[in-house]
């Protein structure tokens, strides 16, 4: 493997915002649009991951951040075993060489460590995102829920949003 995973610092900041830019630049990346990746936005996800959940980046050999993965423990007791919000981008560069697939597997074996346990992840994708889709059911994620018109694109159009679950 041309990389390793750790857990994201604030020192990353700037090298996860570039891969959150650079993702969304291109059809099925992520959500957000690249204006959209603030370096406040940046700050505020870090904080919640660092905070009460889980925050890794993927680095090349040379140290380079080419991937992260983060999501947060729902705040509220009864939920407090969830981890939501989550996020994964991965640079174009790298797509398509496993970076995505062991973020998640990362992501899982953290959320099993942390105490309490997470017991459930979960996400929204887009129904047009057949890759990404793809992705999550190949890692266990089972679709439990459309979300319809949840999202709208710039000209105007609809998508909906699928809800998507794992029991760890």
């Amino acid at each position: 493997m041309s990389f390793s995973i750790r857990a994201t610092t604030f020192d990353d900041a700037a090298a996860v915002a570039a891969v959150h830019r650079a993702t969304a630049s291109i059809p099925g990346g992520i959500a957000r649009r690249p204006e959209e990746i603030t370096d406040a936005y940046i700050a505020r996800i870090l904080e919640a991951a660092l905070a009460d959940g889980v925050g890794l980046v993927a680095v090349d050999v040379g140290g380079a951040v080419i991937g992260e993965i983060h999501a947060v423990r729902i705040p509220v007791k009864l939920f407090s075993h969830v981890l939501s919000d989550l996020t994964v981008a991965v640079h174009p560069d790298w797509r398509g060489r496993g970076v995505g697939s062991a973020l998640f597997q990362a992501l899982f074996s953290a959320a099993r460590a942390m105490d309490p346990p997470i017991v459930r992840v979960e996400l929204n994708a887009g129904a047009g995102n057949a890759g990404a889709l793809r992705l999550y059911e190949r890692l266990g994620f089972r679709i439990e829920g459309r979300l319809e018109k949840r999202g709208r694109f710039p000209d105007g159009t609809f998508e909906d949003d699928i809800a998507m679950g794992l029991i760890l």
